[in-house]
């Protein structure tokens, strides 16, 4: 049987240190000895190369055996049971004996291979009763702390109490995963590391990763020489085996170098997991060789848990305080009453509520191109930019920030003055929108080193940063971070605040309704006057002239010239008389209030068609084919038709005999721009005079004339009547024609639902 080591032997560089496949080393430490068994069958497949030291029997003897038939079924059948009672990477470890020797051993499965670590049972370790008291004692904790730093530095003294450790750092990440010391518990002669900060390439994401897998890390001397592991060589290609969960692992050399370069002897290390996320670590140091027993680690990690526990709590607890004063704040504002008036707006930013809704140092609100502010804001110049600005980038939203020369880097004077920013929108087809704004907080932040040299290359090779004296980095355009319920707040007032303006632009506009109201009632009342003037006190003069002018007319010894002008003066008289009848009908059609029926249009153009056609200055002939019945008012459908017809009249050829033909198109039509729609279409051909396409609209046009009066007379509405006839009636008219051929009216009327 041939057997090979799985040591990974790839060199780090500075191209690849971040994605150093830390998880599949193919070593461990030396304190404890690893077996791999196949699922099913647990034939030992990987084995430590210290197996001696721990159970007297070498990897070459154990590697291809059955488990079974080395260690005897009673202990096989005692790692079957802890296996099928999902016991494994639980608190509770599988307590075995192996070649009559006792192990506290971890297990856990890894593809299809059961890993199973053991350490010697310690005798010396700490009774169960001792780190039961130590536990009880951090229970306490949370009933005699209220924030949640307090609660951390307890944990800390209370986690060094129980393991022994000569530091107990809590170690809390922002959002870059840069770390923080947030908490400490140290031997007094230890420079304390409280509130140092140490850079996110201290710890590369592909270590993140594990340390979200496996909650408990621990190195006993860092001066351990790497255990391999070997397998056997079954011409499997890479064959390897993912140690991730795994308690033994083997460290990178590149940590354990950073290690040494701290001066570190030994760590254990616990995560902080908080909504999958890794919040922090409990990072022990001792600056000699250490181990701790398997039972202290579990209880070392239950201080972990409790952190996490307690998170939500005291972080809600902060908020609570915060959330009771903004929204005392919101609930005083709500009650203010805003009007459109320009004076309501300013009184409104100078509600000191408005800053204290998310604690702000200043407040802007921009409506209608104008800028209200109050309290420490930029200038009004710098507000309309960043409202344009921020319109152009957050249209319709909102967004926060408390460090805004990230966005405008070409502006920083003005981020040195605000250098955070509320924003919402308050229309959507408008710039207005109200803006928070908070100063630049100077922020000196202490870092363990310089954060820009956490790898480096020397004439060794690759190596971590060497240097942990302390550098300052002085952090400006910053101010305080704005907090949840800061945010909430602002959020849930300007929706408020969107409402109000919303209803005033409402109420103005209904004001502008009822002043236009106002004024068409007049107009029309006005109309209704001059209507009343129109058909009364105009009219009767007008009579009145043509009286006289025609007594006149029959005296028989009257100058010619004399004779003529009186004709003339009749002839105005009754051309206007045309005109204001014509007008009176006009404006009186809108008003009618004769109710609709079903009109049989065959009978009602024949009608109007025999009353015309007996013209007897101009020979007409009037054909009328069948035509549809249709929903109108038959007093307006005869004017319709008798003002076409007697135009066609008029405008005929003085040499020809008038020709007009009425048809109706044999199906339903859709309207050229209603699809929708289905309309009968009459046709009202003729054989006149005609006219040039490009007037074919503008001849319903009122008092539009294509021809001088002395030529055709007329008042110029007849058509535009037509066409409010056919409107009021929901339909459409229009005409084409060629000069000297002739004209067709093409009128839509719509079809009567059934």
């Amino acid at each position: 049987m041939k057997v090979k080591d799985i040591v990974n032997k790839e060199i780090v560089n500075l191209t690849n240190c971040e994605q150093e496949p830390i998880h599949i080393p193919g070593s461990i430490q030396p304190h404890g000895f690893l077996i791999g068994l196949k699922a099913g069958s647990f034939i030992i497949d990987y084995c430590s190369a210290n197996t001696t030291q721990f159970l007297g029997l070498s990897h070459t003897q154990l590697l291809g055996q059955e488990f079974g038939a080395v260690f005897g079924n009673e202990s096989k059948e005692l790692f079957i049971d802890y296996i099928a009672q999902d016991r494994m990477l639980s608190s509770l470890l599988l307590k075995i004996q192996l070649m009559e020797r006792d192990f506290l051993c971890t297990v856990h499965q890894s593809g299809s291979i059961f890993i199973l670590e053991g350490e010697p049972v310690n005798t010396s370790s700490q009774k169960a009763n001792e780190v039961y008291d130590h536990t009880s004692q951090f229970l306490s904790y949370m009933h005699t702390t209220h924030s949640l730093q307090d609660l951390c530095s307890l944990v800390a003294r209370g986690t060094r109490e129980i393991t022994g450790y000569d530091r107990v750092m809590i170690y809390r990440f922002d959002t870059n995963y840069n770390g923080e010391v947030y908490a400490e518990s140290c031997r007094e002669d230890l420079e304390p590391f409280l509130g140092l900060h140490y850079p996110h390439t201290d710890i590369p994401p592909q270590a993140r990763d594990l340390y979200l897998k496996n909650l408990l890390r621990i190195i006993t001397d860092i001066d351990y020489t790497p255990v391999p592991i070997y397998t056997i060589d079954d011409d499997e290609q890479d064959k390897n085996l993912d140690l991730s969960l795994s308690i033994l692992r083997s460290t990178s050399p590149i940590h354990v170098q950073y290690l040494h370069n701290m001066g570190v002897g030994a760590t254990l290390t616990i995560s902080l997991i908080y909504k999958q996320r890794l919040w922090g670590l409990i990072a022990c140091h001792h600056y000699s060789p250490k181990n701790i027993s398997p039972e202290i680690r579990l209880a070392a990690q239950l201080q972990g848990h409790f952190i996490t526990s307690q998170i939500d709590v005291r972080q809600a607890n902060e908020e609570y305080e915060i959330s009771r004063k903004v929204n005392a704040a919101f609930d005083k504002l709500d009650t203010f009453e805003l009007t459109g008036d320009p004076q309501s707006f300013q009184n409104l930013t100078a509600q000191p509520e408005l800053l204290r809704l998310c604690n702000a140092t200043g407040v802007s609100i921009y409506y209608n191109g104008e800028v209200y502010s109050h309290g420490t804001t930029p200038s009004v110049k710098e507000i309309r930019f960043l409202a344009d600005f921020f319109n152009q980038s957050y249209a319709n939203s909102s967004f926060h920030t408390n460090k805004l020369v990230d966005l405008i880097p070409d502006h920083r004077k003005l981020c040195e003055n605000t250098a955070g920013a509320i924003y919402h929108s308050l229309g959507i087809e408008s710039q207005n929108c109200i803006i928070w704004f908070r100063p630049e907080t100077k922020t000196e932040v202490n870092w363990a080193g310089d954060p820009s040299k956490s790898i480096i290359l020397d004439k060794k090779g690759l190596s971590p940063r060497n240097s942990f004296k302390l550098w300052k980095e002085i952090v400006d355009c910053t101010c305080k971070p704005w907090l949840q319920p800061e945010l909430d707040t602002a959020a849930a007032y300007a929706n408020g605040l969107q409402r109000q303006i919303n209803l005033i632009k409402i109420t103005e506009e209904e004001q502008k309704y009822r002043k236009l109201s106002e004024m068409l009632k007049e107009a029309n009342a006005e109309l209704e006057n001059m209507n009343w003037i129109s058909s009364h006190d105009l009219q009767e003069p007008l009579r009145k002239m043509q009286l006289i002018s025609s007594h006149l007319l029959t005296e028989e010894e009257l100058p010619s010239n004399i004779q003529h002008s009186l004709t003339r003066l009749n002839f105005s008289a009754e051309k206007m008389r045309t005109l204001l009848q014509d007008i009176l009908k006009y404006t009186r059609l809108k008003y009618s209030e004769d109710s609709f029926e079903k009109v049989r249009l065959t009978d009602l153009v024949k009608e109007v068609a025999d009353d015309l056609s007996q013209d007897d200055n101009k020979p007409t002939e009037i054909t009328v084919s069948d035509l549809p019945e249709i929903f109108g008012v038959p007093f307006f459908l005869k004017q319709l038709f008798s003002n076409l017809i007697a135009n066609s009249i008029k405008y005929g050829k003085a040499e020809e005999k008038n020709f007009i033909h009425i048809t109706a198109q044999d199906e339903a039509v859709a309207y050229p721009t209603e699809q929708d729609e289905l309309y009968h279409l009459i046709l009202v051909k003729d054989n006149g005079i005609g006219f040039e396409q490009k007037y074919a609209e503008s001849i319903f046009n009122i008092f539009t004339r294509l021809h001088l009066a002395s030529q055709y007379n007329g008042s110029g509405v007849g058509l535009a009547l037509c066409k409010k006839i056919v409107k009021n009636h929901k339909g459409h008219i229009t005409a084409s024609s060629t000069p000297g051929e002739g004209t067709e009216i093409r009128i839509y009327f719509p079809v009567i639902s059934t």
